[in-house]
């Protein structure tokens, strides 16, 4: 499978499951437990300033901000569209310099950054998962297999 085939996949089903968990989460807005509301938040913001970081363009939002329930499905969409823009346009063996969230420079490739996005996310979806199940709600399958099997 091509490499850019593969990150285009993989990042429609990062926006479908992100979807899908800002869905639970709408029907479950009275119950949920600070730490998801918290993890969900970050893993959006974390794809954000990773996108912004690759664009060479200044981020607005803090990794651990918490933006607005409402808001979520619009900002997953930017992202996911910024995602695939940065799949269509940049090279993905280029070397991005940039300044993580305490100021400390590193640097890595295009395709570096995009498979630590997948993976992030992937994480933090775990720990909401475990949240929420740990907090009486029944989480979201959100196993990569899964969403191919459809």
């Amino acid at each position: 499978m091509e490499t850019r085939f593969f990150f285009k996949d993989t990042f429609e089903y990062n926006y479908h499951c992100n979807n899908q968990l800002i869905d639970l989460f709408e029907n479950q807005k009275q119950l949920l437990p600070e730490k998801s509301i918290l993890l969900l938040n970050h893993l959006m913001n974390a794809q954000e300033i990773w996108n912004n970081r690759i664009l060479e363009t200044k981020s607005a939002v803090g990794v651990w901000e918490i933006r607005p329930l409402d808001h979520l499905k619009k900002i997953n969409e930017i992202n996911h569209n910024l995602s695939l823009h940065i799949l269509e346009t940049i090279p993905l063996d280029r070397t991005i310099e940039y300044t993580n969230s305490k100021g400390i420079a590193f640097s890595n490739s295009v395709q570096d950054i995009l498979f630590h996005v997948m993976n992030h996310s992937t994480y933090h979806r775990a720990q909401i998962a475990s949240d929420l199940k740990a907090n009486g709600i029944e989480p979201l399958n959100s196993d990569y297999i899964f969403y191919k099997r459809k």
